[in-house]
């Protein structure tokens, strides 16, 4: 018979899905949204699918890392502790929304699951300092990826991608045949549709890559219990993420869902792309990860190498001329414009400080990055080390 406090815990864990939901869709398809690329209920579905299918394929390696090998013996994920661990995540969820901060509920996941082990003395601390490892180096490689991207790829891409929309619809359905057929409308340019391809799919692929890292966040407590068979826990988490992706994520999709999509529409495409398939790498090797200090980090890389295409390799290094190395070169650019050559680029074309980038927003959202899941840490530990009833 299935009792009531196990119901509750699948509740919970439906909970914390359906706010992932919410607050993944905005960012993962604002950009399709606002170019009118597609449309809010498309966004939705899109997102419910793509989130499932990461969490079908590589999300189970993220659950079974924190359900069964963050702590040597599995024994301490009682229903009552599995569910005060899904609290603490809710708890992280709320205080993000409270700063206007997305806290990194993977973080926190981590930070509230390391407080139960410490408290039971069954944290694997080599697991622990595994994890911790690449959450130093994955913001790195992104930085110096994009800053790559920024000074030597970027005049390029930022040529091909343009979402002028001409008129009429993007494409027809000719239904003159036994089946309907999809083709482009008479309007429809090649730029245009390049454009609109590539901002949805971009979207898809952090759609993919949420579901590969965040479902391990709703559901690996009761997985670890073993209350709950990983199949079925990701078809809950996966439902409730969708549920969340038609209903409150329409507030964030009509605000872009994040800082992120108020860069230019390039510059958003490249620091989704690299943020994405660095969570995809983490998570293909059980690592759950922050998308927000990954994108944070990839904005200021892609900002400073696009800050320093005004001067040659030699002046770079040297220090010599050109403009300040600020990621505010990212508002200089429109989409479709051509740019000039490395070394050719006049230096009073970079805007000032301000105009695009600001590092007291970027320092608080990095400082509460951390800040919460410390939190979450030394929380499960007072409770779990504490409070007699989870019998630690």
């Amino acid at each position: 018979m299935i009792s009531a406090l196990f119901v509750v815990g699948v509740l919970v864990a439906m909970f914390v899905a359906y706010n992932i939901g919410g607050s993944t869709t905005g960012p993962a398809f604002g950009p399709a949204v606002g170019a009118d690329a597609i449309s809010k209920p498309v966004a939705a579905g899109l997102m419910g699918l793509f989130f499932f299918i990461g969490a079908w394929t590589l999300g189970r390696n993220v659950v079974t890392k924190l359900g069964t090998e963050l702590v040597v013996d599995t024994g301490i994920f009682t229903l009552e502790s599995s569910i005060a661990v899904l609290f603490f995540i809710g708890i992280a969820l709320l205080v993000g929304n409270v700063f206007g901060v997305p806290a990194s509920t993977s973080m926190t996941a981590v930070g509230a699951i390391a407080g139960l082990g410490l408290a039971g003395g069954v944290l694997d601390l080599a697991v622990m300092g595994q994890i911790v490892i690449w959450w130093v180096v994955s913001p790195i490689i992104g930085f110096w990826v994009s800053l790559v991207i920024g000074r030597y790829f970027y005049a390029r891409l930022n040529e091909m991608v343009a979402m002028e929309r001409s008129t009429g619809p993007l494409f027809d359905v000719d239904r003159s045949g036994s089946v309907p057929i999809p083709r482009l409308h008479r309007t429809t340019n090649r730029r245009e549709l390049i454009g609109t391809v590539t901002v949805v799919a971009i979207g898809c692929l952090m759609a993919f890559s949420s579901g590969t890292s965040n479902i391990a966040n709703a559901v690996a407590p009761l997985v670890g219990s073993g209350e709950l068979a990983m199949n079925p826990a990701i078809i809950f988490g996966g439902i409730a993420v969708t549920i969340g992706a038609f209903t409150i994520a329409r507030r964030t999709l009509e605000t872009m869902g994040s800082d992120i999509t108020e860069l230019p529409l390039t510059a958003a495409i490249v620091v989704a792309s690299v943020s994405s398939t660095l969570v995809v790498f983490l998570s293909a090797l059980g690592i759950p990860a922050s998308f927000v200090i990954i994108a944070t980090m990839s904005i200021v890389g892609l900002g400073w190498g696009r800050a320093t295409r005004p001067m040659t390799a030699p002046e770079v290094i040297a220090g010599d001329g050109g403009p300040p190395v600020t990621v505010n070169a990212l508002a200089a650019d429109e989409e479709g414009e051509t740019l000039p050559p490395i070394g050719a680029e006049d230096a009073a074309d970079i805007p000032s400080p301000g105009a695009l980038f600001n590092p007291v927003t970027t320092a608080r959202v990095v400082l509460m990055q951390n800040v919460v899941p410390a939190i979450a840490t030394a929380g499960a530990y007072i409770t779990f080390r504490f409070v007699p009833i989870f019998g630690i």
